[in-house]
């Protein structure tokens, strides 16, 4: 088993800063119309651009492992709200694939992509606290 670990600091408004395994930072804020700065991306969008790189790094294993070379490959992800979550996630690739090709990397993408495997089963989420 293997964990990985990001941290989050708020820097004050609506903005938070994360470091990834102490290597890659991120700045996370919120829009004007939600009373941030808009100096970065919202939470959410991170969450759809982690389904998008995942699931084209997927797609581009699953090629690779099958001695193809993937071509052009572009993953745009929309994401519908409903109260405080997304109702739907919608996946769309535009590739220089074959249709066949494209069927038989996404069915092997869907088996090694992390993000949407971790979305559709979800993990038990545990919250716990530290005074510091």
């Amino acid at each position: 088993m293997t964990t990985r670990t990001v941290e989050a600091e708020w820097r004050g408004g609506y903005q938070v800063e994360v470091v990834t395994e102490g290597r890659f930072r991120l700045l996370v804020d919120e829009p004007e119309s939600a009373g941030g700065t808009d100096t970065g991306a919202q939470p959410t969008d991170y969450l759809l651009a982690a389904i998008a790189s995942c699931f084209a790094l997927a797609l581009v294993h699953s090629a690779r492992k099958r001695g193809q070379e993937p071509g052009s490959v572009r993953v745009s992800v929309t994401g519908t709200y409903e109260g405080p979550r997304y109702r739907d996630i919608a996946i769309d690739i535009v590739s220089s694939l074959s249709d066949e090709q494209a069927h038989l990397l996404i069915e092997a993408a869907q088996r090694v992509c992390y993000v949407t495997n971790t979305l559709r089963e979800p993990p038990r989420i545990t919250i716990g606290h530290t005074r510091g």
